[in-house]
């Protein structure tokens, strides 16, 4: 088994707390190890360890020569001012080398050119130097082609009409989602994954999964998705508290494998207890018999030999409840006629809601379509262009925004930024939330700037425990939360006696806890009628978009049985028009894709041939290749932009007849 990369006796201290003392493990060929442990405890300090962003206090970390490490952090502090597309294409490893080398002999092929006969043999070095050049542009473009780009790409959600936008123009999500893409696109011999879906939607999310479960070079993954890295993974390093571990399986496996060790060592920790009473009892009784004295001291070395059986300690666990809620009205939160815009983007048109009290929510549909823009309305964060929100006077609202770190004041101790949240809730009770959160007596005078993403997710939890309200509305709250502390969380508000109202892609959050979908697209909400699976089996791995439907009612109206019938009638007629449209467009897609596979083969073959010296020395063969190399590509290009059109409306159909079944 090749082992791609290596940690030998690690010792780490940061902010003069030590993360690893005497760390070794290895990661090998094929390995899709999931890394689980409380927040700051080092997963990510080991990541930067394995890509070479820091260096170990003491000890070794080798990596196999040859060998590429793609590293996705959780946040990235700067990006390029590039394009997208460009960006992802020309991240490859020495594409842009190449081209640089390229261009650089060129030029000197064109000096050469008009250059007396004794430097003959040169221009012949210099064109054999292009040749081999482009014989390698060719290898490397036929491995890391165009056409995969956009297939990521589209995958994680960017739109066609984004490819040749500035990254400076996007979103810090877009940005990371740009990133992630150009990393897949790399497929890198270790790919470091730190919270890679948290920018993801769920359809994204779906896409991710499929992807990476056929990836078949090595990956570290940390995830708070139980259910994600339950697919991706086949090992797990644990960051127990008796030191850093490591499990054959999935998370499931592990957690099995855990318990199975702790039963163990309790069992044979209680049968070594009695032996030790057995022998302690005998010695007692017999230590004034001289006829026993040999059996006496024969027993006393055995208790002397005997082993201890270290448990495992018990690691800090978050526990913590919602304190009861006002009862509220019956309906503590509608929405009439509600408009959104930016500038001409219109967000929503016309949604009408209305939230039941005790309603579960869970707000899901594509990045970009506004479900934080709702939840932000919803919250008085943002205002509406038109309609409204009313909230009848007993109902409390409170908002658990996405980007929580932001809205916490760095220069703030952790006891005093909960405090000033708690409108007036005895010191005693924030000292007890906060320690239910593993905030102990020294670390709530941490400042808040010097807490990793976890703890300040978890700072911002309590500011909501102190004071819940009895409407809760969530946007991404495992986001930075490690496993335990997500499935915590996922507990306690599945005892919340109010209403809550929460986006997320964590699929095991959404099924723990949500009573009803909202699907947020084109302009309105959908309520959607089926569970958790129906959706994403209907968004068909991230390919599309659910489809339109009118804005929820705040009342279900009652239908008669004629206008059920009419209704059905309907339905049937339009699934039967949809179904008519679908044949075409299958065959539209079947011919484009095997036409860019023919573009794709003509233009590899080309760039092969140009390698070729003498081929390139023949002026006349060599502009003729170039010249229909440029065509392919352009041909290409337009064929993959019609490919991505027919493909989008082909599965909008489908979801639309699926939705309509």
């Amino acid at each position: 088994m090749t082992t791609l990369a290596s940690v030998n006796d690690v010792s780490l201290a940061l902010g003069g707390e030590t993360l690893f003392d005497g760390l070794s493990l290895q990661v090998h060929q094929g390995d899709h190890i999931g890394l689980v442990g409380p927040n700051g405890s080092g997963k990510s300090s080991l990541f930067r360890l394995l890509a070479g962003d820091i260096e170990p206090d003491g000890g070794t970390v080798k990596t196999l020569p040859g060998v590429h490490v793609g590293f996705l952090p959780q946040e990235i502090a700067a990006f390029p001012n590039e394009r997208v597309l460009p960006f992802v294409f020309d991240s490859v490893p020495s594409r842009t080398e190449l081209r640089e080398q390229l261009e650089r002999r060129e030029a000197r092929l064109a000096e050469l050119g008009h250059a007396c006969k004794r430097q003959e043999d040169e221009l012949v070095a210099v064109a054999s130097e292009i040749a081999e050049l482009h014989e390698q542009i060719a290898a490397l473009d036929a491995r890391f082609s165009e056409h995969e780009d956009k297939r990521n790409l589209h995958g994680l959600g960017c739109a066609q009409s984004d490819h040749r936008r500035p990254l400076g123009e996007l979103s810090g999500g877009w940005k990371m989602r740009a990133v992630l893409a150009s990393l897949l696109f790399q497929k890198p011999g270790l790919l470091l994954l730190d919270e890679p879906t948290n920018h993801l939607d769920m359809p994204s999310v779906a896409w991710f999964s499929k992807f990476l479960s056929s990836y078949d070079q090595a990956l570290f993954l940390v995830s708070h998705d139980r259910e994600f890295l339950n697919e991706q993974v086949n090992r797990v390093v644990s960051f127990e508290p008796e030191g850093v571990r490591t499990f054959r399986g999935n998370y499931e496996k592990y957690l099995s494998q855990r318990e199975d060790e702790r039963q163990l060592l309790e069992n044979r920790a209680k049968n070594l207890e009695k032996e030790r009473e057995h022998l302690e009892q005998f010695v007692r009784r017999f230590r004034a018999k001289a006829s026993k004295a040999a059996q006496v001291q024969s027993r006393v070395r055995q208790l002397e030999k005997m082993d201890s059986v270290e448990l495992h300690r018990a690691a800090r666990q978050v526990r913590f409840s919602f304190p009861a809620t006002d009862r509220g009205a019956r309906t503590p939160m509608r929405v009439d006629d509600l408009c959104k815009s930016f500038g001409e983007h219109v967000v929503f048109d016309r949604v009408t809601l209305a939230v039941d009290r005790g309603e579960r929510i869970a707000i899901v549909g594509p990045n970009g379509a506004g479900k934080t823009t709702l939840l932000k309305i919803l919250a008085g964060e943002i205002e509406a262009t038109g309609g409204g929100v009313h909230l009848p006077g007993r109902s409390n609202v409170r908002y658990f925004a996405q980007h929580h770190a932001e809205a916490l004041r760095l220069d703030r101790t952790v006891l005093q930024e909960v405090s000033y949240a708690s409108d007036g809730t005895s010191i005693e009770r924030v000292r007890a939330v906060l320690g239910a959160l593993l905030f102990g007596d020294r670390s709530v005078d941490k400042l808040v700037s010097v807490l990793s993403g976890g703890e300040r997710a978890r700072v911002a939890l309590a500011k909501i425990l102190v004071r819940p309200g009895n409407v809760l509305l969530m946007d991404e709250p495992t986001n930075h939360l490690d496993l335990q502390t997500s499935e915590a969380l996922t507990e306690a508000l599945a005892t919340y006696d109010g209403t809550l109202l929460f986006v997320s892609h964590n699929r095991a959050f959404i099924r723990r806890l949500a009573t009803k979908l909202w699907v947020v697209h084109d302009g309105g909400v959908e309520s959607y009628p089926g569970t958790l699976d129906d959706y994403l089996w209907s968004c068909q791995e991230r390919d599309v978009v659910p489809a339109t439907a009118t804005a929820i009612k705040p009342v279900a109206q009652k239908r008669s049985r004629q206008a059920r019938k009419e209704q059905r009638r309907k339905e049937a007629e339009v699934r039967a028009k949809q179904n008519q449209g679908v044949k075409p467009l299958e065959k539209r897609v079947g011919e484009l894709e095997q036409i860019i596979a023919s573009l794709e083969r003509q233009i590899s073959e080309h760039n092969e041939a140009l390698s070729d010296p003498e081929v390139y020395d023949d002026a006349e063969r060599r502009d003729t290749l170039l010249r229909e190399v440029q065509e392919a590509q352009a041909e290409l290009d337009r064929c993959f932009a019609q490919w991505t059109a027919s493909h989008e409306k082909l599965e909008l159909l489908r979801a639309e007849i699926e939705a309509a079944s």
